[in-house]
């Protein structure tokens, strides 16, 4: 299999992770559920251990991470406080994609093109593994809550709602 930047970035940076591979099936639009629905199954893992890349706008043309489990919703509230901006809005894809170099539903909180400031939230804490997307739809890094944010340098916060 083909390192994905976001893989490359763990191995260069000698982080312990593993990589899980499904086939994606091009009909699932929610990106967030497949993954939940076929590693909770494949894993045995709690689809809270399961977790999403948003990217925020934080005004002024730039852009932050938002990281949090797939069951629950973003509060923009939470993560313009976390990001120290007044408001934050969900990115539009194409800047997402731009300035990430990965694709919606493939978008890893790891080895972007342009590393974004990054929140993690909170509930990641309370597991021993986490996964995120590896950089491409049906692909899933697993690795230890505290290595992820060592290496993206993100600050944990309370930002998801349920």
């Amino acid at each position: 299999m083909a390192a994905t930047p976001a893989i490359a970035a763990l191995e260069a940076a000698g982080i312990a992770h593993e990589v899980h591979k499904y086939t994606h099936d091009r009909r699932h639009s929610d990106y967030g559920a497949e993954a939940v629905a076929v590693m909770s199954e494949r894993l045995g893992v709690q689809p809270g251990q399961i977790f999403k890349t948003l990217v925020v706008d934080l005004g002024d043309r730039r852009l932050g991470v938002a990281v949090l489990p797939v069951p629950q919703q973003l509060s923009l509230k939470a993560a313009a406080k976390a990001f120290g901006v007044p408001k934050v809005v969900m990115a539009q894809a194409a800047q997402v994609t731009r300035t990430t170099g990965y694709i919606l539903g493939g978008v890893s909180p790891v080895g972007q093109k342009t590393p974004l400031p990054t929140v993690v939230d909170a509930s990641a804490m309370q597991y021993e593994s986490i996964l995120a997307s590896a950089g491409k739809r049906g692909l899933e890094i697993e690795l230890a809550p505290a290595d992820l944010i060592a290496v993206t340098g993100a600050i944990v916060e309370t930002i998801a709602v349920a």
